[in-house]
């Protein structure tokens, strides 16, 4: 099996950014939402993302942006990723890139049964990575980050026709049983290196970065 990719979220300050580069993250997330705990405005997304070297991928998770933040942004972070985790439709995708070619698109898809796994064929050819995450309440004021998880088996036959990625519920115990079951390529944390809402624990991002390629 390849090399998983990991991706650490919600990541808002240099220290803990820092501890993600060490431990081996390939993709730091970045949230842009304010009803998020781990929310950074643009010129602090600037002076962070500005500390990631080159071989790691850069990723802004946005909820319905519209076009003014998404430039924004991606000039603030000198994003490579834009994760859209919240009801865009496809045609959404296409207008984002149409107007940002050079930008990858993540499509986050809120999972509960399989027919929400189903669903991501829509995105297919428009996403350039999928994203699996656990479905939230529907009154819930966040989409994801919440350390929900769905049950992985419903990915365990997968066949994926792209680039696709787990969320939801990681954490440094849980995560090499996930890869197992699902074979992802990816895994997505942030409220699993948590010691708090918001807060990432350097510790607990080295063992979840451990765990998972271990």
């Amino acid at each position: 099996m390849p090399r998983i990719a990991i991706k650490i979220c919600g990541l808002s300050t240099p220290e803990t950014l820092d501890a993600a580069l060490k431990a081996g993250a390939s993709h730091v997330g970045f949230v842009h939402f304010s009803k998020s705990p781990r929310h950074v405005e643009a010129e602090r997304l600037a002076q962070i993302a500005a500390r990631v070297p080159d071989h790691v991928m850069k990723v802004g998770v946005v909820v319905n942006p519209d076009d003014a933040l998404v430039d924004q942004l991606i000039q603030a972070g000198r994003l490579d990723a834009l994760q859209l985790h919240g009801h865009e439709p496809p045609q959404r995708l296409a207008a984002i890139r149409s107007r940002f070619p050079a930008l990858k698109l993540w499509k986050a898809i809120p999972v509960k049964t399989a027919s929400d796994i189903a669903s991501a064929a829509s995105y297919a050819q428009l996403a350039d990575l999928i994203l699996f995450d656990a479905k939230t309440p529907d009154h819930a004021d966040l989409p994801g980050g919440m350390g929900l998880r769905f049950d992985w088996n419903l990915l365990s036959g997968y066949r994926a026709p792209g680039p696709w990625g787990l969320s939801g519920g990681l954490d440094p115990a849980n995560v090499a049983e996930a890869i197992r079951i699902t074979r992802a390529p990816l895994v997505d944390v942030s409220s699993g290196v948590e010691s708090a809402p918001g807060i990432k624990d350097v510790d607990k991002i080295a063992a979840f970065c451990k765990a998972a390629v271990s």
